[in-house]
């Protein structure tokens, strides 16, 4: 029995080595055939058409086993690299001819993953997933008429009524952004059909609105550049090449190759695709404009820059745009990828490259990525290109400056912080003397206030003796002051002030490490200037002196670094919170923190960021304070919105946080309830863990009430910006008009793109609130000018 038991184990092992031995086999081969399939078409020695047939004869041979895994990477593919599309259809056709099955069975997996994008509002998959199938149709895998049917209940959507414009826009923007793969076999084999299709579309565009599209624009102005929203300049070269009778330059078609072998095989017919109905949660892809910088005059040597209405204008920059999609967290690989574009030879490659990195720096509302990204990128490509690209570079900088008149407040803020990070990766060189003409222009003008911009970011990223080092004299009244606290109660008059004595107290106990405690008592010895005869009053109003006191001689101590003004400002924060208990009190501690550092903007904005964060202040104060008289000055300043929008932003955070951790407990809660008894009596000590952790009636209903209370401060706020920004453009328009004076100033155009950024900025949150905001503030009784800003974001999501 024992020799037999024996006998046994080692059977019983054997097979589970075997079977050990046959996953591992099966595993190695699944991640071969997925390199295989991954690399195909790039660079080797031999030529796309042979690595396909190669490709082909392996996966035929492995389709039996591997059909599963062989249909899931096939499809994976066809979305997430659609830059080789034509080589994936080439692929799939091959193997249709040889395998009818398995090209009904992929077509039927491509479907349903159409259909499952649709749904959930992968829009881009769903996209690349139409273009897949489009192009099968080249490859004789699937039937033109059947497409067209597909491509037809697509454009079907733009006739629906009561829907957002945007999702009408999206299925026609899918439906255009296609026929430049199959156009050309359909007007071969369906043209009539084709054409009938091209009608419909146009008949939508002509009658959309585009409210939207002032909003989007990077500049004010269409000279020299037509500045086209994203679906007339897509028409525009679509109807090029239809004039071209559908024959594009760009696209490789690796299928011409073995046309023979495709032709002969049987075709498959697609489904009838319905699109899933709108529902209220949809969120589409916004509108954009189409941003053009260069022509073919800019860029005289070597080979032509496509026309902007040529389909190759559009194919080539959506590539691009996908290579920085791609590879966007690693800097090195992106400029690598986007310098090895496969069709340089035949385009000025570094002035489409730079061109589409701006159009992702500009894009409106927001940049896809954050705006380091793309200066980032910028400098590798000018490491891997130093001949060249930092040339084209210095044109576009040149062509940005020179335009920036009429460029978009949003933008105008992100060409200052690219162009002062890119300066300080070059040693702060740049040709300062060909810009000197700026000097004779007001000081509020674009060109003068943008050189003043960017050496205070400088001054962020280097130091002051640097800045005057590099800046000719002449810029010498551009140039920042150096960044000093400004201490009144150490000043020439500071005798005459009347909380000297108790200001050097305070230094005294602070550099001997005092509690909290005793600064209150420190500060109980200055009178209170609002003291009244009603002693009622006395008690309620807030003792300016002593956050004069306080916050100026704290603040002054913790000077030397942002560290150590943090940590004195979190040592003595109950100091604060006492001192600064009301909505006066707040803007009298906002008043000391800008009178102590009025010439050192950064510090100004990490203090306020830190006031914030600990709650010393509220969101709704320093809103209040930046629309202040005693902030006019500095209105125009970048400074000052920097700190308005991390304001609405904290507040933005706060509220999402609180709404998902409602949105957890209620599931959580939920899932709990739904437990079976059968389970409790299973396993009582798993249950008796979890409801440890598991919310309470009351506390859903707490975490509610705090949410209710944001909700009710993020409107709070967004109103309060909102009616400064009216009143003050209001008052400048009635101004003007009543002084027959032009309205249209320097001063005018920054603050009314002020107003247009806070919207677009926070698009999202204050989309939540616009029927409100039409109510109460942007009523039909405002001036025309003002209530155009907020008209072109509504119609951003309409």
């Amino acid at each position: 029995m024992n020799r037999r038991r024996a006998h046994d184990d080692d059977e019983s092992y054997d097979r589970q080595n075997r079977k050990r031995r046959k996953v591992s086999e099966n595993q190695e081969i699944e991640d071969r055939l997925e390199s295989l399939i991954l690399r195909v078409g790039e660079k080797s020695t031999s030529s796309v058409e042979s690595n396909l047939e190669g490709l082909v004869s392996v996966l035929e041979a492995d389709l039996g086993t591997f059909r599963a895994k062989i249909l899931r990477i096939l499809s994976d593919c066809a979305v997430k690299m659609p830059e080789k599309c034509t080589i994936y259809t080439t692929l799939v056709g091959l193997l249709n001819a040889k395998n009818y099955k398995f090209g009904g069975e992929f077509v039927d997996h491509m479907v349903k993953s159409f259909k499952e994008s649709l749904k959930f509002c992968r829009w881009n998959a769903a996209r690349y997933t139409l273009r897949f199938l489009a192009d099968l149709v080249n490859c004789h895998v699937i039937s033109a008429s059947t497409l067209l049917q597909v491509l037809d209940s697509m454009v079907d959507v733009s006739n629906e009524e009561n829907v957002p414009q945007i999702r009408r826009d999206w299925y026609v923007f899918a439906v255009l952004s296609t026929l430049p793969w199959v156009g050309r076999d359909l007007y071969e084999k369906k043209e009539s059909a084709l054409e009938n299709l091209i009608v419909r579309i146009e008949v939508f565009l002509n009658k959309r609105t585009k409210k939207h599209h002032n909003a989007l624009r990077v500049w004010t102005v269409d000279a020299p550049h037509p500045q086209e929203e994203y679906l007339d300049c897509l028409w525009a070269q679509i109807r090029k090449l239809r004039a071209d009778n559908w024959a594009e330059k760009h696209i490789p078609r690796p299928y011409l190759a073995f046309d023979s072998i495709l032709c002969e095989a049987l075709q498959h017919n697609l489904p009838v695709i319905t699109p899933p109905p709108h529902i209220d949660s949809y969120e589409y892809p916004m509108p954009w404009v189409v941003y053009r910088m260069f022509d073919y005059t800019d860029c005289p040597d070597g080979p032509n820059l496509p026309g902007a209405h040529s389909i190759e204008r559009f194919l080539i920059e959506e590539h691009l745009h996908h290579i920085i999609y791609s590879h966007n967290l690693e800097r090195k690989d992106c400029a690598t990828q986007l310098m090895s574009f496969p069709y340089k030879s035949k385009i000025p490659l570094e002035y489409c490259i730079v061109e589409v990195i701006f159009s992702e720096l500009f894009h409106m509302p927001i940049p896809r990525y954050l705006e380091i990204v793309y200066g980032s990128i910028l400098i590798e490509l000018c490491k891997l290109q130093p001949a060249t690209l930092p040339q084209v570079l210095a044109q576009a900088t040149e062509i940005l400056f020179m335009r920036i008149d009429s460029m978009n407040t949003s933008c105008f803020d992100r060409f200052v912080n690219w162009f002062s990070y890119h300066l300080s990766n070059f040693k702060f060189t740049w040709s300062w003397d060909e810009w000197d003409s700026c000097l004779l222009l007001d000081a509020e003008h674009p060109r003068p206030k943008f050189i003043q911009e960017v050496l205070m970011k400088c001054l962020r990223l280097s130091y002051h003796q640097r800045i005057v080092e590099m800046m000719p004299e002449t810029y010498s009244k551009l140039i920042p002051v150096l960044a000093q606290p400004t201490y009144k109660y150490s000043s020439e008059n500071a005798s005459n002030l009347p909380g000297t004595q108790v200001a050097l107290q305070l230094i005294l106990a602070i550099r001997q490490k005092c509690s909290p405690e005793e600064v209150i008592n420190v500060l109980k010895e200055l009178p209170n200037p609002n003291d009244s005869a009603d002693a009622d009053c006395v008690e309620e109003s807030f003792n300016p002196l002593k956050i004069d006191v306080f916050v100026q001689t704290l603040l002054n101590l913790g000077s030397k670094s942002f560290s150590h003004t943090f940590a004195a400002i979190s040592k003595f924060h109950t100091v604060f919170r006492t001192l600064a208990d009301t909505e006066e009190s707040q803007i009298c501690v906002l008043h000391n923190v800008f009178e102590l550092w009025r010439n050192h903007q950064q510090m100004m904005v990490v203090i306020i960021d830190k006031l914030l964060k600990l709650q010393i202040v509220d969101c709704s104060v320093v809103a209040t304070w930046i629309f202040s008289k005693e902030m006019t000055s500095e209105f125009t300043k970048m400074y000052l919105w920097e700190i308005l929008h991390l304001t609405i932003k904290k507040m933005n955070k706060h509220v999402v946080k609180l709404s998902t951790d409602l949105t957890e407990a209620k599931e959580k809660l939920s899932k709990e309830d739904s437990s079976s008894s059968e389970d409790e009596d299973e396993q009582p000590n798993k249950i008796k863990a979890d409801n440890v952790d598991k919310p309470t009636e009351e506390m859903l209903e707490r975490m509610e009430e705090k949410l209710e209370a944001a909700n009710h401060d993020q409107k709070r706020l967004f109103l309060i910006v909102f009616q400064r920004f009216i009143m003050i453009l209001s008052e400048h328009l009635v101004r003007s008009d009543t002084d027959c004076k032009d309205y249209d100033t320097d001063w005018y155009r920054w603050t009314i793109g002020r107003l247009q950024q806070v919207f677009l900025m926070h698009h999202e949150q204050v989309q939540k609130y616009s029927s409100t905001l039409e109510t109460l503030l942007f009523t039909g009784d405002i001036d025309t000018h003002i209530l155009d800003i907020f008209n072109q974001f509504v119609a951003l999501r309409a």
